[in-house]
């Protein structure tokens, strides 16, 4: 084997439990910490918590499993996966509309990162403990600081960058291999504590009490079908392109299926138990949405007996979660990066994360930008993805085709014929609901006008990725004797 060769051949994962690890990391960040908890106080507790269950194994997992097959099958990046399945240049763009997507996601999660940072390093500092702090004053000093705000987001893009550019095996895994299981251990920590004030056990009444009223509201289901798919990161790419350095008889259903949704759905409860028995043991307001995590429980961690610990346990375990998601979030850039262009895995990933850096800038400077661009990207542009990704295998590359050939390889759990129907119709059907109900009660509301221009971006972000798609040259991997660089 040349030189050459050696250098170009694609990495895959050292050891299942690494992958296992990099994609519950990926998937566990703020949707789980920061935004289930206040989402299931704001519908009913334990009545949002079996909608969410339900509709994360009805609809989740089965796309999950879709989404890790096709990257393992393919060995390719997200442009490159559907470059092989559909077998022409312009099929590329469906494609790049999937990587555009992910880097605007990435570009406001990053200065989201950034928040939590800077809440870990004050925690560790002793900050939220001392005589006189006051969590408003503070938060609102923080956010409306543009320069201490941007310098966050810049630090979290290099610290993202440091850990991306020593590849997948090096780099990610090395990183979650530790992250993942102290996240677990600290919030574990958290909930034990907090179960143990007074008062503390009537937040888990709460939310084991549910409020069957709630099955009855359709706003309450669609909040967990939007936990469920927002939580799991499908269609973001991030499945698709870990299960692309998966070895050829790894377990796609186990892994990428199962075991990444109850990891999942693990750390979003131990997320609900560690928040509510302290909101109601302080008498907070459980439904107090997203100022539940930098307020309210920064609030109460002096009132705690050694609350300095507790402050810097609960704000690094938050860190943790969001820093693991944005290494999968960027790691598709720099996977189809170095696939599609002639740069080194070094050169992939300074451009990629100077890309999200200098998009991301508008939502580190305006936190107003930031919810609009989440608006605009939650509503349309995730769907418009993960439709994407799951019509390319619901209906190019065949479900059945898929089952058989692929997803029950060397697998321990079986998946049956019940697969072929949700794949190829309950996902799109879901998919094109969620676009649709977002316009529909939208309209006539204060987001009539982002409704509108999310809809507007995302055709013109179709019709021009699939054009510049079918003008460019082949991609470096489509040429004879071409290998993948998707690895070092």
């Amino acid at each position: 084997m040349g030189e050459s060769e050696a250098r170009t051949a694609r990495e895959e994962w050292g050891s299942r439990f690494g992958f296992l690890m990099a994609l519950v990391g990926a998937m566990v960040g703020a949707g789980n910490i920061w935004r289930m908890p206040f989402t299931t106080g704001q519908n009913g507790g334990g009545a949002f918590l079996v909608a969410y269950v339900l509709l994360l194994y009805l609809v989740a997992v089965p796309g999950l499993m879709a989404e890790t097959m096709i990257g393992r099958y393919t060995n390719n990046g997200v442009i490159g996966a559907f470059n092989q399945v559909l077998g022409s240049k312009r099929a590329r763009g469906l494609g790049l509309v999937v990587l555009l997507v992910n880097v605007a996601l990435m570009s406001y999660y990053s200065p989201i990162i950034g928040w939590a940072l800077y809440y870990a390093g004050h925690s560790l500092l002793g900050t939220f403990t001392q005589a006189g702090f006051q969590p408003q004053a503070f938060w609102n000093g923080f956010i409306g600081n543009t320069a201490l705000v941007v310098g966050m987001h810049t630090l979290t893009m290099a610290g993202l960058a440091g850990v991306l550019v020593f590849g997948i095996r090096r780099g990610i895994e090395r990183v979650v291999k530790w992250m993942i299981p102290l996240l677990v251990f600290a919030l574990v920590a958290v909930a034990i504590r907090g179960i143990t004030l007074p008062g503390g056990m009537e937040g888990l009444a709460f939310v084991f009490t549910p409020d069957w009223g709630y099955l009855t509201r359709g706003s309450m289901w669609i909040a967990a079908l939007s936990q469920a798919l927002f939580s799991t990161g499908l269609g973001w790419g991030i499945a698709l392109t870990y299960g692309s350095y998966l070895g050829r008889y790894d377990d796609v259903p186990l892994g990428g299926g199962l075991f990444t949704a109850i990891g999942n759905t693990s750390i979003g409860l131990l997320a609900v138990f560690a928040t509510f028995p302290v909101v109601f043991a302080f008498g907070l307001e459980p439904t107090a949405g997203s100022n539940l995590l930098f307020i309210s429980l920064a609030e109460v961690f002096p009132e705690l007996p050694g609350g300095a610990a507790w402050a810097a346990v609960f704000f690094v375990s938050f860190f943790f979660a969001t820093f693991t998601s944005g290494l999968g979030i960027t790691e598709v850039g720099v996977t189809t990066v170095s696939e599609e262009t002639r740069l080194s895995r070094t050169g992939s990933v300074l451009a990629v994360c100077g890309a999200i850096w200098l998009f991301g800038l508008p939502s580190a400077y305006s936190s107003s930008f930031l919810g609009q661009m989440d608006f605009i990207f939650g509503s349309f542009g995730l769907p418009l993805a993960t439709l994407s990704i799951i019509a390319l295998v619901a209906w190019k590359f065949g479900p059945e085709r898929a089952r058989v050939i692929d997803l029950n390889r060397n697998a321990g759990v079986y998946v049956g014929r019940w697969w072929n129907p949700v794949i190829k119709y309950v996902i799109p059907t879901v998919m094109v609901f969620i676009l649709g109900y977002g316009i529909v009660t939208n309209i006539g509301t204060d987001n009539q006008t982002l409704t509108i221009v999310g809809v507007a971006l995302m055709a013109v972000l179709v019709v021009a990725s699939v054009a510049v798609m079918s003008v460019v040259g082949d991609a470096p991997g489509d040429r004879p004797g071409a290998a993948s660089k998707g690895g070092d």
